[in-house]
């Protein structure tokens, strides 16, 4: 098979630039890949290929963990909808706004970071309290929500790969206990954090953004967008643009109750709800919610992990704080009185509906993963770095293949699966560094992962923004070229020191 394997995610690529749809790129790619396996076994490879890519779907939704990914990410779409109907976004926003926490574009932008950083336990948390939050600080200051969803995109991966207190840290650990490097896994894991320049770099350029307020390329372009009379942008951003505009012609009893995106809240005297005028709401509308899957997050990991926090399953924890937040944020309005049982359950549902064609993305990006795994496109790619190579290209070389493998499967943790059984025996052979060489393939399967349409995570920040995954994908593309770039210039140089 060798070079065919490559060849679903180049389709998937090439589908998603000519088209610019992700769903039918997805699809094609899977449908490739099963019918190059197809080809293998059977003579009639169509007919099998179709029969496999059910049956591969079908086999990803069996999953345990991803079929909580799933779950997880229909129920942000009715935790969104409750917290957005009740009016606790504005209160919320008013709230920061009026305590001097987020009175300007840098104090939001600081404040988005900040949050992203501090939760630090689970990448999809992370992305997702930050990009809650602050969604609605984002649209009063006229920030575009793309700038968010790069910045909860580029802060959630690196911090946890760096603070390593987490499911991240204990992932890698496993898969280097596995050997004997002559120091312990934990030294060497932890010896990593120096030299995974990329997730460093990654996390300076959004300090950056956020201190000067400047942003390049495609991103500057939709922000300009955004800030013209006549803004035409993409995705659930302009949406809500449009309809602002056209809102402020009328009055507010013409509030369209059905729109998909609906109008953010704060420009309104009064908090309206999807049906009648509410008088005044409460903060805690949202923040409880929020706050709930915080520390429901951190208890379901200690609980999991059996009085360990960072043995703790990501996956289920998740899930479990997800849910207990929709929980909660149900009850809050149902005994505030405003709302009845069958009001919050279409609420609840519709917010789903919204995120539907998203989840689908995830579903196939797993469905693509999984059959891209048996097709072996991941060892391929990893045999790329061959036996000939100068020794202080190696390190170079395990990274940008790591970014190829992440960019081409969609998952980070699954390119640390594939590339760490191979670094550890070139560290043993050639007697590599060996916290240099883990640092390397980190901070590859994170560069490409931010650089990939088909990421769950990267997925998942289009969902916590609001922002159209296609324009998150281009408005963030730069930034991570520019880090891998540097990045590759500094394994460069650490090489020439360190070997």
């Amino acid at each position: 098979m060798d070079w065919l394997s490559v060849l679903p995610p180049l389709v998937a690529i090439i589908v998603v630039i000519w088209k610019k749809e992700v769903i039918l790129a997805l699809l094609s790619a899977v449908f490739i890949s099963e019918l190059l396996l197809a080809s293998q076994h059977h003579s009639n490879a169509i007919f099998r290929a179709f029969i496999g890519f059910i049956e591969r779907i079908i086999s990803v939704v069996s999953s345990g963990s991803n079929a909580r990914i799933l779950i997880f990410s229909l129920l942000i779409g009715a935790l969104l909808a409750y917290i957005r109907d009740s009016g606790g976004v504005t209160a919320t926003v008013d709230k920061l706004v009026n305590k001097g926490i987020a009175k300007s574009k840098r104090q939001v932008g600081a404040l988005t970071m900040f949050t992203g950083m501090v939760i630090f336990i689970e990448s999809n948390l992370s992305v997702l309290t930050a990009g809650i939050l602050s969604r609605d600080l984002f649209d009063k200051f006229k920030m575009s929500r793309a700038r968010l969803a790069y910045i909860i995109d580029s802060t959630s991966a690196p911090v946890c790969i760096l603070v390593l207190l987490n499911g991240w840290g204990a992932y890698v650990l496993a898969l280097l206990n596995n050997y004997e490097l002559g120091q312990s896994s934990v030294s060497i894991l932890w010896g990593s954090v120096t030299f995974n320049f990329y997730a460093i770099i990654a996390l300076l350029m959004v300090v950056y953004t956020v201190i000067t307020d400047r942003v390049h390329g495609p991103l500057k372009t939709v922000e300009l967008a955004l800030n013209s009379d006549n803004a035409v942008s993409t995705g659930i951003q302009s949406s809500e643009l449009i309809q602002h505009s056209s809102l402020l012609k009328k009055s507010i009893v013409d509030h369209s109750k059905d729109s998909l995106h609906a109008v953010s809240q704060y420009t309104l005297s009064q908090e309206i709800s999807q049906e009648t005028m509410i008088p005044a709401t409460k903060a805690r509308f949202m923040l409880v919610p929020l706050l709930t899957m915080i520390f429901g997050m951190f208890f379901f990991m200690y609980w999991s992990g059996n009085g360990d926090i960072t043995l703790g399953d990501g996956s289920k924890s998740v899930l479990y704080a997800t849910s207990l937040a929709v929980a909660v944020s149900y009850l809050l309005l149902r005994f505030s009185k405003r709302f009845e049982h069958q009001k919050l359950v279409k609420i609840g549902f519709k917010g789903m509906g919204e995120l539907l064609p998203l989840v689908t993305i995830v579903l196939f990006s797993l469905t693509l993963g999984a059959s891209l795994k048996e097709l072996g496109t991941g060892y391929f790619i990893a045999g790329v770095v061959g036996e000939y190579l100068p020794l202080i290209l190696v390190v170079p070389m395990l990274f940008l293949v790591g970014a190829v493998i992440s960019f081409s499967t969609g998952t980070s943790w699954g390119t640390f699966a594939i590339l760490i059984p191979i670094g550890v025996p070139l560290i043993q052979a050639l007697g590599l560094p060996p916290s240099l060489v883990i640092a390397a393939i980190l901070g590859g399967g994170i560069f490409g992962d931010h650089c990939s349409p088909i990421s769950d995570t990267t997925c998942v920040s289009a969902i916590a923004s609001g922002c159209d995954l296609l324009e998150h994908v281009k408005t963030q593309m730069p930034y991570a070229l520019f880090g891998g770039v540097l990045t590759l210039i500094a394994y460069i140089i650490a090489s020439i020191i360190m070997i």
